[in-house]
């Protein structure tokens, strides 16, 4: 009884010290969201960021699921921050869309915790992102900024045409802005994240108490 009472205590202590960190990953994540990079093929909303790297790194230390509660955490403290234009279905697909590319990732590594199984992870998630971004676009993120702003998805699109001469409808936009958007996001992400995730990792699971 009392080994069961000492089990459980230790338990709760780990789950408090895990979303402790996965609270601390997510305040990292705002914040990095603040630095936005225009990029030269895109138009102006769409900017580059590097908010995943930190949920990333959570995913790879503490699973999935801790990815996804990351993702979350990020989202709404950003929702409080800045509020919304769409009543949160612009932030509900920004969840789901980073959501494509951490859990897939944090799935294959966790498989066998190797180096290459976290570079075929971070592929994976890339992959999930650049297919699920496209359609999530094309589908909910472009129409309902349309109607909120009370604008055409035709205005939307000719302001990718300005920057871009090869976009002139919806599907050479998803193809010549989203797609490239998310690819460059998806790689340099993964990038950072292979670069910085050993050395966090091992903070991380030495307070959370992961071996």
């Amino acid at each position: 009884m009392i080994q069961a009472k000492d089990r459980q205590k230790a338990i709760t202590r780990l789950s408090v010290k895990s979303m402790t960190i996965m609270a601390l990953l997510g305040a990292l994540a705002v914040v990095l969201m603040l630095f936005e990079i225009p990029l030269w093929f895109a138009p102006s909303f769409y900017e580059l960021d590097f908010s995943e790297v930190p949920v990333l790194i959570g995913a790879f230390a503490l699973g999935p699921v801790a990815g996804m509660i990351i993702e979350l955490i990020k989202i709404l403290a950003n929702l409080v921050i800045t509020g919304t234009d769409t009543a949160g279905i612009g932030e509900f697909a920004n969840f789901l869309i980073g959501c494509s590319i951490v859990v897939p990732a944090a799935m294959v590594y966790h498989r066998n915790k190797t180096f290459k199984n976290a570079i075929i992870g971070l592929i994976t998630g890339t992959a999930c992102l650049v297919v699920l971004g496209g359609l999530m676009n094309a589908f909910v993120l472009l129409p309902v900024y349309a109607y909120f702003f009370n604008i055409p998805v035709d205005t939307l699109i000719d302001m990718g045409t300005k920057v871009n001469k090869s976009i002139t409808d919806m599907s050479t936009f998803i193809f010549y802005a989203v797609v490239p958007f998310n690819l460059l996001k998806g790689v340099s992400v993964s990038l950072i994240t292979l670069l910085v995730y050993k050395r966090i990792s091992r903070v991380i699971k030495s307070i959370a108490g992961i071996k």
